[in-house]
């Protein structure tokens, strides 16, 4: 099952990135909306083979993810691998330059089952596929929004 958005921010490409790119950021954020997570790799680098694991709760159950970046090229695309209990995932970030202060974001989710229980959870997605696309787009949307703030007070 494949999640889509696309959003147009009001910031040059490169720092658009930086801020993609910001993972101790993204890693407090996680950790105040209850997700525990750590970095596994030893040399904190930005790149190709940086880790993370991630513990979290969803529908009432303790659930784990391994994260790994699998693709990064400055200043456009980083690729994350996703395996979770029964499920992988790719994500990946896309940035295209508009012109000179005006940047592209897009992001496309798959997930795949693995097991039947997670055909079950796509199932449910699937049938809530407009409510889920709808949140996933705002999401979307708020972080592109705090992102040409944080641009705005760097310039």
């Amino acid at each position: 099952m494949k999640f889509k958005a696309k959003e147009d921010l009001e910031a040059p490409i490169e720092k658009v990135f930086d801020m993609l790119v910001d993972f101790e950021r993204h890693e407090r954020s996680a950790l105040r909306r209850g997700i525990e997570i750590s970095r596994d790799d030893a040399s904190k680098k930005q790149g190709v083979g940086a880790t993370w694991t991630a513990s979290f709760k969803y529908r009432g159950k303790p659930r784990k993810a391994r994260i790994e970046i699998t693709e990064f090229e400055r200043p456009n695309q980083i690729t994350l691998a996703v395996k979770m209990q029964g499920m992988d995932a790719q994500v990946e970030f896309m940035l295209v330059a508009l012109s000179k202060t005006r940047t592209r974001l897009s992001l496309m989710a798959d997930l795949k089952p693995q097991t039947l229980s997670a055909r079950l959870l796509l199932q449910s997605f699937k049938l809530a596929r407009g409510s889920i696309m709808k949140r996933f787009e705002q999401r979307l949307a708020t972080v592109a929004r705090d992102m040409e703030d944080r641009a705005a007070k760097m310039a």
